[in-house]
């Protein structure tokens, strides 16, 4: 009724009801409890005879790359699905297995592959801060990563914690930790630590730093955006995470952790001019493996020892690429590589210049760079580590077109302009252009045959066509010494007179059209002794000792050098090699003479050794003897007297004059109109060879190069170290 109070209700029956409700949730909550314990019963045992026998862990044996290593030991090249080095836990450094463990399970001494704290504080943790934070043990790792997808569900999390707890029956923990550290996936097709330690830094495993290690270790949680080559920001972050986790598990102290801190880590993706270049070589073994043992090279552990030397091939990349690019400084200015529009300041600037160069990586020591400010005085432009460089003086010698108010504007140097510079020969930077002329140099042992050094071109990133095996190019006048080799055997004597005197012939004495030759100096000199011409290169002498030997004697002849014949067309211009050569084949030439006579085969791979160190190759040094003879002693000595003046007096005495050295001989080689030029020479010990040109061959330069101006001083630079204290 209205205006009638409610009475309150009965106290003591609600609590009945409360209790009545409490005991029906009880009841409700054990019901689902025991039927989730009796689900999770069900679902375990029909997982269980579908789990992996983890027994066969205990003799790990993962997928192992084909690795290439020079005689001395440096690895040049890894190829497979995986890169991957199988390392023993006791060779494994104390500071990377201490890194792992801190960041990714410290408790993983205690648990039993299932951490049951470490499940509650990261749920706290997620609770808490609303962070998806894991907390998978090493072990539930290795059970994923060996035997699992990474997929997001129940079932494939349940079968990982199921063979975690199997695992930790049948392995100890330092085989569980050992199987992890060289399975893990770390980025750049790198598996293991060992394999990551060296696409990253470029070194072995043994020999990585504390401040290495932590960043190493920094790479399980995220290898894609933790990685220090593609996100160098978030890649230091994680580090530093490691670095302080180790500190606080008591792995390291603060003093440790401060210098770690400090130190700059050199990365392999960073130009770095310790790093040994041998990429066409790599390849040539990777081809030769795969087409011996098929598709099971890449897995199945290969390690191929090579002839290489790493002190060679470090002498005759550098020297190739100083060759090219010194070329290069004497080519016009063909323009920046591009040039983009650049914001006032800020995010924006840094984030297009970004862009920027990312659509043109540095190739090595030559960085690419976009412009800040450009005068004919001075240009500021900023690289990819962020830092700004200037370039004034001789820096820009290069590029003084291009500064100037009526520049074209193809070849214009402004605000936004994307370039290449280099440190020079002073630390100073300079303005350079990327190459587009090609180069190829090969260093031989001519006593065994061992190929010591081979650069198949300027940079195998740009251009993987193998110069030294593949470039069919004319020799020009480095060919010379086979037809005077030629003629020794008839008679001829290095005193012999021929006459330096004009010459015509038709179409029918050169196999083409008439032709009137030259010699390179225009200049006719009057009878010379073969010795004289050969120093001065003169073309008119070697044509007529050719016509005297005879054209098809001279192309067998080159056959003993092991010259393919039948690029060597019997026709009068062969004596100025007009045929085809590999640079390759010139240096087993050359062997000929620097060796005594003999004719050895080149040899690139000396072992091959699968895992578990079963030899299956081993080369065995060649036997000198007379099956192996392709000339006579006589002639090869008679012919190293030729090869010796050349370079004392004739068109290599810029060797002489630099090596000061009385064991050296070869001869220059230039083509018609600069196209080709070569250097092919050699000391007992080492024979070299050097080509450079066009790959779409063209005139070398405005007024053309020779042989004397841009080859020789490729291999004398080559020759300077390698010769050292022989």
């Amino acid at each position: 009724m209205p205006g009638q109070k409610t009475q309150p209700k009965d106290p003591v029956k609600l609590k009945d009801n409360q209790k009545a409700l409490l005991k029906w949730a009880a009841l409700g909550l054990g019901g689902l409890v025991l039927a989730a314990v009796l689900l999770l019963g069900v679902v375990v045992a029909l997982l269980l005879p579908g789990l992996p026998d983890v027994k066969q862990l205990a003799d790990y044996q993962p997928k192992l790359p084909l690795r290439v290593l020079t005689t001395d030991g440096v690895v040049i090249g890894e190829f497979g699905e995986e890169r991957r080095q199988m390392v023993p836990l006791a060779q494994i450094p104390k500071a990377m297995k201490d890194a792992v463990i801190a960041v990714e399970d410290a408790r993983f001494y205690e648990h039993g592959g299932i951490d049951t704290v470490g499940i509650a504080r990261a749920a706290l943790s997620n609770l808490v801060h609303g962070m998806r934070q894991g907390a998978s043990t090493i072990t539930q790792q290795v059970a994923r990563n060996v035997y699992l997808s990474s997929e997001r569900t129940i079932s494939r999390k349940l079968k990982e914690a199921l063979i975690a707890l199997r695992l930790e029956d049948e392995l100890t923990k330092d085989q569980i930790l050992e199987i992890y550290l060289n399975q893990i996936y770390l980025g750049q097709r790198a598996y293991g630590f060992a394999a990551a330690s060296e696409a990253y830094f470029g070194k072995p495993l043994k020999d990585i730093t504390l401040a290495e290690a932590a960043m190493l270790a920094g790479l399980p949680k995220a290898p894609g955006a933790n990685n220090p080559v593609v996100n160098p920001r978030r890649a230091r972050a994680r580090q530093l995470y490691v670095l302080d986790r180790m500190q606080a598990q008591g792995f390291v102290n603060a003093e440790q952790v401060a210098k770690a801190k400090d130190e700059e880590l050199q990365l392999r993706g960073v130009y770095n001019p310790e790093r040994l270049h041998a990429e066409y070589v790599a390849e040539m073994v990777r081809q030769q493996m795969v087409a011996q043992y098929g598709d099971s090279a890449y897995v199945r552990g290969l390690t191929v020892t090579t002839t290489l030397l790493s002190t060679d091939q470090a002498a005759a990349y550098q020297a190739l690429r100083r060759g090219i690019l010194d070329y290069e400084r004497r080519q016009p200015w063909r323009g920046p590589e591009a040039s983009v529009k650049l914001p006032a300041d800020g995010d924006a600037l840094d984030d297009a210049i970004d862009d920027a160069l990312a659509a043109h990586p540095d190739d090595g020591e030559v960085l690419a760079a976009v412009v800040l400010e450009a005068s004919p005085k001075q240009v500021v432009a900023v690289g990819r580590d962020g830092n700004e460089m200037k370039i004034a003086g001789d820096g820009l010698r290069l590029v003084q077109t291009g500064l100037s108010a009526r520049a074209d504007a193809r070849q214009r140097v402004a605000r936004g302009a994307v370039l290449r510079v280099t440190k020079n020969a002073k630390g100073a930077w300079e303005v350079v252009q990327l190459p587009e002329v090609e180069g190829a140099f090969v260093g031989m042992d001519p006593r065994d045959g061992s190929i010591r050094a081979l650069v198949g071109g300027f940079d195998f990133g740009q251009n993987q066509f193998n110069h030294v095996t593949q470039a069919w190019r004319q020799p020009g006048s480095s060919f010379k010494p086979f037809i005077y080799s030629a003629a020794l055997e008839k008679g001829f004597a290095p005193a012999t007179l021929v006459n330096d005197g004009p010459l015509f012939f038709d179409r029918g004495t050169t196999g083409g059209q008439p032709w009137e030759p030259k010699n390179s100096d225009g200049n006719f000199d009057g009878p010379m002794t073969i010795r004289t011409a050969l120093q001065k290169s003169k073309n008119m002498v070697t044509i007529r000792v050719l016509q005297s030997i005879g054209t098809t004697y001279a192309q067998e002849w080159s056959g003993h050098f092991g010259l393919d014949t039948d690029k060597q067309p019997p026709y009068l211009p062969m004596a100025l090699g007009a045929g085809s050569v590999t640079p390759l084949q010139m240096a087993v030439g050359y062997g000929v003479f620097a060796n005594g006579g003999y004719l050895v085969k080149p040899n690139l791979v000396s072992k091959v050794v699968e895992r578990g160190d079963k030899v299956l190759f081993e080369s065995q040094p060649p036997v000198l003897d007379d099956s192996t003879r392709a000339i006579p002693e006589r002639n090869a000595f008679i012919m190293r007297t030729l090869l010796q003046s050349v370079i004392k007096n004739g068109t290599g005495a810029r060797a002489y004059q630099a090596l000061r050295r009385d064991d050296i001989y070869g001869k220059t080689g230039t083509t018609n109109d600069s196209f080709d030029t070569w250097f092919a020479g050699f000391q007992p010990t080492r024979v070299g060879v050097v080509w450079i040109g066009y790959d779409t061959p063209r005139q070398l330069g405005v007024r053309g190069e020779t042989g004397g101006s841009l080859s020789l001083p490729v291999w004398t630079s080559y020759m300077q170290r390698v010769l050292k204290g022989v």
